[in-house]
């Protein structure tokens, strides 16, 4: 009984990764982000580090979570408290890589996530219940979204002039951007990196336009 006892408060491999995420979360950052600013390689606490490519669980070191709770300027304490999907204070959304976010069934017609590959990210408060998170890849949103950089957007909500918005097309192409103007025949879009020229595209080559309502840098 006592041995059954025992291992029924063992620490969980899933526990311990998502700690670390909501971790990242209350810092406003990624979990590569808190990676970075811990003196770590950035990919340390990438969903892609937590199993071997034969499948067993890699657990994070102690060292790497040590270093992680000084850059996060938090206690061992406080990362207990977080351990545990109760813990945290904060809701869970759908993370997905923006590289992935082109193709077909990861949205449905109003811009809502359907589908596999997406994983959870963590973060202590959200708008709305339809929120959803990508994960930027490489440069191509410099220098507003770096690679490792998570946006948080939110299908429904309002989106006005001057709003970085999300925009899948019926060719299949989603692409951030800042809107300029918005009739019942064309969206203008400012893309971030400021030396390229404005955008225009036909409303009815728009499958769904989300906005942005914040980002982890």
């Amino acid at each position: 009984m006592v041995r059954q006892a025992k291992a029924q408060r063992m620490l969980t491999h899933d526990q311990i990764w998502g700690a670390l995420d909501r971790l990242a979360a209350r810092a406003g950052l990624s979990p590569s982000g808190l990676a970075k600013r811990a003196g770590l390689d950035p990919t340390t606490f990438n969903k892609s580090k937590r199993v071997t490519s034969d499948g067993r669980e890699r657990w994070p070191s102690t060292e790497s979570i040590a270093k992680a709770l000084a850059a996060a300027n938090s206690s061992i304490d406080t990362f207990a408290r977080l351990v545990g999907d109760e813990a945290g204070g904060g809701r869970s959304v759908p993370l997905l890589g923006f590289a992935l976010a082109g193709a077909s069934g990861a949205f449905d017609e109003s811009g809502f996530p359907i589908g596999k590959g997406w994983t959870e990210f963590a973060l202590p408060a959200v708008e709305g219940n339809h929120s959803f998170a990508l994960q930027i890849t490489g440069e191509a949103f410099a220098p507003a979204y770096r690679d490792g950089d998570i946006i948080l957007v939110a299908p429904g909500a309002p989106i006005h002039k001057g709003d970085r918005v999300v925009v899948k097309s019926k060719a299949g192409e989603v692409t951030v951007a800042t809107l300029k103007r918005r009739t019942a025949k064309a969206l203008d879009l400012q893309p971030l990196d400021a030396t390229q020229a404005e955008r225009r595209m036909a409303a009815s080559e728009v499958v769904w336009i989300a906005r942005i309502v914040w980002a982890s840098q």
